[in-house]
């Protein structure tokens, strides 16, 4: 476990807790545990075991996850999962969207909702995998899908949804890896705008706390700058429709010898040692490359502009 992960003032949910705010977590610092249903299934179940699992409603995979902080036990919904790049983030936006049918039953929703949707790190090009933009496409599904479900929901009219890549650092192409995109949708925001105005996590997170009257954590988010500029007085209650996947979620990767390109081929043997089975473990320029030659193909030059530290120009 990465110490720096673990703020000494505590994280958001600690805030909202201690305030007397309702928590739901939906995969967040949560530990993954599947199996077969059936004791004489053999390994663990693959990605297209997963989906077709998933897809089928055949119930043949048990997924279940347990806290990896004691103090999300009570408020983690264990029936979906974290980090698990076996497991399609559609399945996650499916759990989540059962237990919102279940809340508006009862009338009642979370103060505050934590999902975790994992799949668009991707694999790189490992064989048996998902393809980069399967995985991509999968986690826009989720997102879509969990968006509209909210919309449509009796809860919209007081739910905003604040969305953030996880590890931007990581991402350098045609745009710094200093910088991001980030979603806020409510019926408060401005629609088909790009907001320019310059953020950061610690802004998500001063935002969070307004909208939930809690007092800053530390003093990063007591001086960081509110998202104000996403918002508008007046409400627009229209609901979204999630627009449907454009690449198929079970479009794999090849097997190392089925591919042709030299270049590619090495990027498939690299993928198969990636350790991905941990967050964040990658060799970020290794699976950048990797990622980017999939997507532009292995002539498009890899910009190493920009992860390449310039020289101050004393002339």
């Amino acid at each position: 476990v990465d110490a720096l992960a673990y703020a000494p003032s505590g994280f958001i949910w600690d805030n909202a807790l201690a305030h007397g705010r309702t928590l739901r977590d939906y995969g967040e610092f949560a530990i993954t545990e599947r199996s077969w249903r059936d004791p004489s299934g053999k390994g663990e179940p693959n990605f297209l075991e997963h989906y077709r699992d998933f897809v089928n409603q055949t119930a043949l995979i048990n997924i279940r996850s347990r806290p990896a902080i004691e103090s999300l036990r009570p408020h983690l919904a264990t029936n979906t999962v974290g980090w698990n790049m076996s497991i399609p983030d559609v399945f996650r936006a499916a759990q989540f969207i059962k237990e919102l049918k279940q809340f508006e039953r009862r009338g009642d929703f979370p103060n505050l909702i934590i999902i975790c949707l994992p799949n668009d790190h991707t694999s790189g090009t490992k064989a048996g995998s998902p393809t980069p933009a399967a995985h991509v496409a999968d986690n826009d599904l989720a997102f879509g899908r969990i968006v509209e479900a909210l919309s449509h929901s009796r809860f919209w009219k007081e739910t905003c949804i604040l969305a953030v890549e996880d590890d931007p650092q990581a991402g350098w192409d045609h745009v710094s890896g200093y910088r991001t995109t980030s979603y806020v949708i409510s019926p408060y925001t401005k629609r088909q705008q790009i907001v320019s105005t310059q953020y950061n996590q610690t802004s998500i997170l001063r935002t969070m706390e307004l909208m939930l009257g809690l007092p800053p954590m530390n003093l990063m988010d007591a001086t960081a700058t509110p998202m104000s500029d996403c918002f508008k007085n007046q409400p627009d209650f229209t609901p979204f429709t999630a627009v449907p996947n454009n690449v198929p979620l079970d479009e794999m990767n090849p097997e190392p010898n089925e591919v042709s390109d030299p270049l590619l081929r090495r990027h498939a043997i690299a993928s198969a040692h990636l350790p991905l089975d941990h967050l964040d473990k990658c060799p970020e320029d290794l699976l950048n490359r990797i990622i980017w030659h999939a997507m532009k193909g292995p002539r498009a030059p890899y910009p190493t502009w920009a992860i390449t530290a310039h020289e101050e120009d004393d002339h």
